[in-house]
């Protein structure tokens, strides 16, 4: 019987892992080591070590609507993307209202975990954890790892010939915060992901010159979409989806790149992607195609050599006197605290887990590894559902296939993630589809069939509407009384 259960990190997975533990009559205790809650979310002027580090501009790429705990709203009059600092007042609001700061210890550092000698009995772990110089061993059920991936920065520097010649200075983008020192000067962004994009709009406005490279292009979409509704409310429903699905491929890749192009065409931006059709996360960025457009940012090919005080690019055009290079090359994911690595990573040293969430390989199934995929769709509500699997899996609830079949299902899913994003080691997933496949195996998957015929307003707006948190938590276990309102209220909100 599973009952003590150990959440690492309290960002927005952690603190949904402790509230859902709850919710099922568990005894949580979630590690933080930071002094406070939100995680990513929680702005400080400098990059601390061991946590997730954001700049101090960022604003969400989801709107409230899409992006709220399922059974938390946010308020009528915020904005439809928050400031990161608003965000954070919100997730205090959420921790707040579930009582949740009492089960978690701060300033307390996770430094092991492993299974106990009788783990194949009892799938016990043995938590260490490390606090004001004193360390502390205690014996757990379960183990939610909810330490997040944006915290050990990928900076491949053997990638980029002769930076070390490079007489400039340059840095991750994780030690980004603002943009004023660098006034007057020529910076280099390299990386076409949303940090990149942000960074060089951001520096165009101080910097004497921007440049940003990429390897391979990349979709850039706004968020504000047709007639100014927020872009996820119009483009993450279920019927989207369905027709997606159901279209021969290469109808539906001809209407995918028709929709990416229809703000601006990305050709004549030097953004379109190498594999135009490929469905890999898009930038979300409103001031990129201006800024390209008034040459304060020049877009670039991939870099081919440093030199000491100018850049080599792959076309063969050389960019003189760059005085700052920012790799927003991503990150690595990591679990330091694992005494067992190949648990995580079983098989060639890539992430191997069952629904995004399970080790397949575990004698006993009491870990999960929360918020480690990637979709067009929000992360709030994504976590939220991972946790309430993996929940039901760990009581036994939920009954999971022979290993084999675990293995043939994630083998599966990276052929189709090869397919559709040109990657198999990416965390990327089809947001709807994966939803509805966590929800339908714990009986929260909302019956449409059955709403057409006893609610056939909500029904519509369920296949028609945006696919919002709340439909989650509409029916089955959990069922929050509120959802039905505040699916046919959203728009409401969304004007306000």
């Amino acid at each position: 019987m599973v009952r003590r259960v150990a959440v690492v990190g309290a960002g927005v997975s952690g603190l949904a892992a402790t509230k859902c533990c709850l919710e099922e009559g568990l005894e949580p205790t979630c590690f933080e080591r930071s002094e406070d809650i939100g995680g990513l979310w929680r702005y400080t002027d400098q990059a601390e070590e061991g946590r997730a580090s954001i700049y101090r501009t960022v604003f969400t790429n989801s709107c409230k609507e899409m992006m709220c705990y399922p059974d938390f709203p946010f308020p009528d009059d915020h904005p439809n993307y928050m400031h990161n600092a608003r965000l954070q007042h919100y997730i205090c609001k959420y921790a707040e209202h579930f009582d949740l700061l009492r089960h978690i210890r701060f300033k307390t550092l996770v430094t092991k975990v492993k299974k106990r000698p009788d783990f194949s009995v009892t799938g016990q772990w043995e938590v260490v954890t490390q606090r004001d110089g004193k360390e502390e061993t205690a014996v757990f059920d379960a183990v939610m790892v909810c330490s997040g991936h944006h915290v050990y920065p990928n900076l491949p520097l053997s990638d980029f010939p002769g930076i070390q010649k490079f007489k400039g200075c340059y840095f991750h983008s994780r030690e980004y915060k603002e943009p004023e020192k660098f006034r007057g000067k020529k910076v280099l962004v390299i990386g076409l992901g949303n940090s990149g994009c942000d960074i060089a709009v951001e520096l165009s406005t101080v910097a004497s010159q921007v440049y940003l490279s990429s390897r391979s292009g990349s979709w850039v979409m706004s968020r504000v979409w047709d007639n100014g509704y927020p872009w996820d409310m119009l483009v993450i429903t279920r019927f989207r989806t369905w027709l997606g699905n159901v279209l021969p491929r290469a109808l539906s890749d001809w209407l995918y790149v028709r929709g990416m192009n229809r703000f601006f065409k990305h050709e004549n931006f030097g953004l379109m992607p190498l594999n135009r059709t490929s469905r890999k996360e898009p930038v979300f960025n409103d001031d990129l195609p201006s800024r390209i457009t008034c040459g304060v940012v020049v877009v670039k090919p991939n870099v081919k050599e440093f030199r000491e005080t100018s850049v080599l690019f792959q076309d063969g055009t050389v960019q003189d006197d760059v005085d700052v290079v920012v790799f927003a090359t991503g990150y690595s994911y990591s679990y330091p605290f694992m005494e067992d690595d190949s648990i995580i990573k079983s098989r060639d040293n890539q992430v191997t887990l069952y629904k995004g969430i399970l080790p397949p390989r575990l004698e006993k199934r009491t870990m999960a590894v929360i918020g480690l995929v990637q979709s067009l769709g929000p992360i709030i509500p994504t976590v939220d559902l991972q946790c309430r699997w993996a929940l039901k899996v760990f009581q036994g609830q939920c009954t999971l296939p022979p290993v084999s079949e675990m293995m043939d299902d994630i083998d599966e899913k990276m052929g189709k993630k090869l397919k559709w994003y040109g990657n198999s080691t990416t965390l990327q997933t089809d947001y709807i589809t994966y939803m509805d496949e966590l929800a339908s195996a714990i009986g929260v998957k909302p019956n449409v069939l059955k709403l057409l015929l006893t609610d056939p307003r909500l029904a519509l707006e369920v296949i028609f509407g945006p696919c919002s948190p709340y439909q989650f938590r509409l029916m089955g276990p959990g069922k929050w009384n509120g959802a039905r309102k505040a699916i046919l209220t959203q728009w409401d909100r969304t004007l306000r």
